[in-house]
Protein backbone atom coordinates (compact mmCIF):
# COMPACT_ATOMS: atom_id res chain seq x y z
CA UNK A 1 0.00 0.00 0.00
CA UNK A 2 0.78 3.59 -0.17
CA UNK A 3 2.99 5.53 2.54
CA UNK A 4 0.56 4.48 5.31
CA UNK A 5 -0.37 1.46 6.79
CA UNK A 6 -4.14 0.86 7.02
CA UNK A 7 -5.93 -1.87 9.29
CA UNK A 8 -9.18 -3.05 8.28
CA UNK A 9 -11.23 -4.57 11.46
CA UNK A 10 -14.54 -6.76 10.93
CA UNK A 11 -16.97 -7.26 13.20
CA UNK A 12 -19.52 -9.88 12.47
CA UNK A 13 -22.14 -12.00 13.25
CA UNK A 14 -22.52 -15.67 13.64
CA UNK A 15 -22.95 -17.09 9.98
CA UNK A 16 -22.48 -14.04 8.20
CA UNK A 17 -19.06 -14.30 6.58
CA UNK A 18 -17.46 -11.92 8.14
CA UNK A 19 -13.97 -14.18 8.52
CA UNK A 20 -14.18 -15.65 4.95
CA UNK A 21 -14.60 -11.72 3.55
CA UNK A 22 -11.55 -10.97 5.97
CA UNK A 23 -9.44 -14.06 4.46
CA UNK A 24 -10.23 -12.67 1.16
CA UNK A 25 -9.64 -9.31 1.40
CA UNK A 26 -6.37 -9.74 3.10
CA UNK A 27 -5.51 -12.37 0.26
CA UNK A 28 -6.72 -9.61 -2.22
CA UNK A 29 -4.41 -6.98 -0.66
CA UNK A 30 -1.60 -9.09 -0.21
CA UNK A 31 -1.82 -7.91 3.63
CA UNK A 32 -1.89 -10.29 6.82
CA UNK A 33 -5.00 -11.28 8.59
CA UNK A 34 -4.93 -11.64 12.26
CA UNK A 35 -7.97 -13.66 14.32
CA UNK A 36 -6.97 -16.25 17.25
CA UNK A 37 -3.53 -15.69 16.28
CA UNK A 38 -3.32 -12.22 18.05
CA UNK A 39 -3.74 -14.55 21.10
CA UNK A 40 -0.65 -16.09 20.51
CA UNK A 41 0.96 -13.14 20.21
CA UNK A 42 -0.31 -11.40 23.33
CA UNK A 43 0.73 -14.72 25.06
CA UNK A 44 4.18 -14.04 24.01
CA UNK A 45 4.46 -10.70 24.86
CA UNK A 46 2.80 -11.09 28.35
CA UNK A 47 4.28 -14.55 29.04
CA UNK A 48 0.42 -15.43 30.20
CA UNK A 49 -0.16 -19.14 28.88
CA UNK A 50 -2.09 -18.81 25.58
CA UNK A 51 -4.57 -21.37 26.89
CA UNK A 52 -5.83 -18.19 28.98
CA UNK A 53 -6.12 -16.24 26.15
CA UNK A 54 -8.34 -18.67 24.21
CA UNK A 55 -10.29 -19.54 27.44
CA UNK A 56 -11.08 -16.17 27.75
CA UNK A 57 -11.46 -15.51 23.82
CA UNK A 58 -14.69 -13.40 22.78
CA UNK A 59 -16.40 -14.45 26.36
CA UNK A 60 -16.92 -13.02 29.15
CA UNK A 61 -17.80 -14.94 32.50
CA UNK A 62 -21.46 -14.41 33.55
CA UNK A 63 -20.24 -13.82 37.09
CA UNK A 64 -18.46 -10.46 35.99
CA UNK A 65 -22.04 -9.67 34.09
CA UNK A 66 -23.96 -8.77 37.25
CA UNK A 67 -21.05 -6.63 38.31
CA UNK A 68 -22.52 -2.99 37.73
CA UNK A 69 -19.42 -1.61 36.76
CA UNK A 70 -17.93 -2.65 33.18
CA UNK A 71 -14.53 -2.56 32.48
CA UNK A 72 -14.40 -0.62 29.67
CA UNK A 73 -10.71 -0.86 28.08
CA UNK A 74 -8.40 2.53 29.00
CA UNK A 75 -5.38 1.20 27.16
CA UNK A 76 -3.86 -0.12 30.75
CA UNK A 77 -1.61 -3.38 31.61
CA UNK A 78 -2.14 -4.25 34.61
CA UNK A 79 1.73 -5.48 36.42
CA UNK A 80 2.53 -8.80 36.44
CA UNK A 81 3.04 -8.63 40.68
CA UNK A 82 -0.92 -8.25 40.43
CA UNK A 83 -3.30 -10.66 41.50
CA UNK A 84 -5.44 -9.47 38.29
CA UNK A 85 -2.51 -10.30 35.97
CA UNK A 86 -4.30 -13.06 34.05
CA UNK A 87 -7.52 -11.61 34.39
CA UNK A 88 -10.08 -11.29 31.39
CA UNK A 89 -9.52 -8.13 31.69
CA UNK A 90 -5.90 -7.85 30.89
CA UNK A 91 -6.13 -10.95 28.77
CA UNK A 92 -8.35 -8.11 26.52
CA UNK A 93 -5.24 -5.16 27.54
CA UNK A 94 -2.77 -7.31 25.93
CA UNK A 95 -4.64 -8.45 22.85
CA UNK A 96 -5.34 -4.63 22.78
CA UNK A 97 -1.88 -4.00 22.86
CA UNK A 98 -1.24 -6.11 20.26
CA UNK A 99 -3.57 -4.14 18.18
CA UNK A 100 -2.40 -0.85 18.39
CA UNK A 101 1.46 -2.12 17.95
CA UNK A 102 0.09 -3.40 14.61
CA UNK A 103 -2.01 -0.70 13.61
CA UNK A 104 1.29 1.52 13.71
CA UNK A 105 3.84 -1.12 12.19
CA UNK A 106 1.90 -2.88 9.15
CA UNK A 107 -1.41 -3.03 6.86
CA UNK A 108 -3.49 -6.07 8.26
CA UNK A 109 -7.41 -7.76 8.56
CA UNK A 110 -8.01 -8.24 12.12
CA UNK A 111 -11.43 -9.70 12.92
CA UNK A 112 -13.28 -9.43 15.94
CA UNK A 113 -12.16 -8.39 19.66
CA UNK A 114 -13.71 -4.96 19.86
CA UNK A 115 -10.64 -4.10 17.37
CA UNK A 116 -12.77 -1.29 16.41
CA UNK A 117 -13.41 0.32 19.55
CA UNK A 118 -9.53 -0.35 20.85
CA UNK A 119 -8.00 1.51 17.57
CA UNK A 120 -10.76 4.26 17.30
CA UNK A 121 -8.18 7.07 17.58
CA UNK A 122 -5.99 5.83 14.48
CA UNK A 123 -6.59 7.63 11.37
CA UNK A 124 -5.37 4.92 9.54
CA UNK A 125 -8.13 2.51 10.73
CA UNK A 126 -11.34 1.15 8.55
CA UNK A 127 -14.05 -0.31 10.92
CA UNK A 128 -16.38 -2.83 9.33
CA UNK A 129 -19.82 -4.89 10.42
CA UNK A 130 -20.24 -7.87 8.99
CA UNK A 131 -24.56 -8.47 8.80
CA UNK A 132 -27.05 -11.13 7.59
CA UNK A 133 -30.31 -11.75 8.10
CA UNK A 134 -31.28 -15.10 10.58
CA UNK A 135 -31.98 -17.26 7.19
CA UNK A 136 -28.56 -16.97 5.54
CA UNK A 137 -26.57 -17.30 8.90
CA UNK A 138 -28.13 -20.50 9.57
CA UNK A 139 -27.48 -21.63 6.34
CA UNK A 140 -23.74 -20.70 6.21
CA UNK A 141 -23.59 -21.90 9.50
CA UNK A 142 -25.09 -24.99 8.07
CA UNK A 143 -21.68 -25.43 6.15
CA UNK A 144 -19.75 -26.06 9.20
CA UNK A 145 -21.86 -27.90 11.70
CA UNK A 146 -24.80 -30.42 10.99
CA UNK A 147 -26.81 -30.44 13.53
CA UNK A 148 -30.91 -29.72 13.72
CA UNK A 149 -32.16 -26.46 12.92
CA UNK A 150 -33.34 -25.38 15.94
CA UNK A 151 -30.05 -26.30 17.50
CA UNK A 152 -28.17 -24.40 14.97
CA UNK A 153 -30.23 -21.56 15.89
CA UNK A 154 -29.85 -21.50 19.53
CA UNK A 155 -25.92 -21.89 18.54
CA UNK A 156 -26.06 -18.65 16.47
CA UNK A 157 -28.12 -16.97 19.00
CA UNK A 158 -25.88 -17.70 21.74
CA UNK A 159 -22.59 -17.13 20.08
CA UNK A 160 -23.54 -13.45 18.96
CA UNK A 161 -24.70 -12.72 22.31
CA UNK A 162 -21.64 -13.93 23.42
CA UNK A 163 -19.81 -11.58 21.47
CA UNK A 164 -22.48 -8.68 22.53
CA UNK A 165 -21.66 -8.83 25.71
CA UNK A 166 -18.06 -9.35 25.81
CA UNK A 167 -17.87 -6.24 23.25
CA UNK A 168 -20.41 -4.21 25.82
CA UNK A 169 -18.37 -5.06 28.99
CA UNK A 170 -14.97 -4.13 27.27
CA UNK A 171 -16.02 -1.26 25.33
CA UNK A 172 -19.25 -0.13 26.82
CA UNK A 173 -21.01 0.28 23.52
CA UNK A 174 -23.99 -2.24 21.63
CA UNK A 175 -22.29 -4.54 19.38
CA UNK A 176 -24.48 -4.33 16.82
CA UNK A 177 -25.15 -0.03 16.68
CA UNK A 178 -24.11 1.44 13.05
CA UNK A 179 -22.35 4.43 14.57
CA UNK A 180 -19.28 2.43 15.90
CA UNK A 181 -18.41 1.69 12.93
CA UNK A 182 -17.31 2.91 9.45
CA UNK A 183 -19.34 0.64 7.43
CA UNK A 184 -21.90 -1.90 7.71
CA UNK A 185 -22.55 -4.82 5.30
CA UNK A 186 -25.13 -6.96 4.42
CA UNK A 187 -23.65 -10.17 3.13
CA UNK A 188 -26.99 -11.96 1.84
CA UNK A 189 -27.40 -9.06 -0.46
CA UNK A 190 -24.24 -8.52 -1.56
CA UNK A 191 -22.26 -12.00 -1.44
CA UNK A 192 -18.24 -11.97 0.04
CA UNK A 193 -17.19 -11.13 -3.30
CA UNK A 194 -19.21 -7.68 -3.62
CA UNK A 195 -18.09 -7.02 0.34
CA UNK A 196 -14.73 -7.61 -0.66
CA UNK A 197 -15.36 -5.08 -3.35
CA UNK A 198 -17.18 -2.43 -1.41
CA UNK A 199 -14.43 -2.08 1.32
CA UNK A 200 -11.49 -1.46 -1.35
CA UNK A 201 -13.60 0.95 -2.92
CA UNK A 202 -14.07 2.66 0.49
CA UNK A 203 -10.63 2.25 0.95
CA UNK A 204 -9.63 3.50 -2.18
CA UNK A 205 -12.15 7.16 -1.53
CA UNK A 206 -11.13 7.21 2.40
CA UNK A 207 -7.64 6.63 1.79
CA UNK A 208 -6.90 7.97 -1.67
CA UNK A 209 -5.79 5.15 -2.89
Amino acid sequence: MNNKNIVITIARQYGSGGKTIGEMLSKELNIPYYDKDLMKLASDDSGINEALFNKADETIKNTSLFKAAKKVYQGELIPPESDDFTSNENLFNYQAKIMKELAETESCVIIGRCADFVLKDYDNVLSVFIHAPEDFCKEQAAKKHSMPEKELEKFIAKTDKRRAEYYKYHTGREWTDARNYDLCLDSSKLGFERCVEEIKAYIAVRFRQ
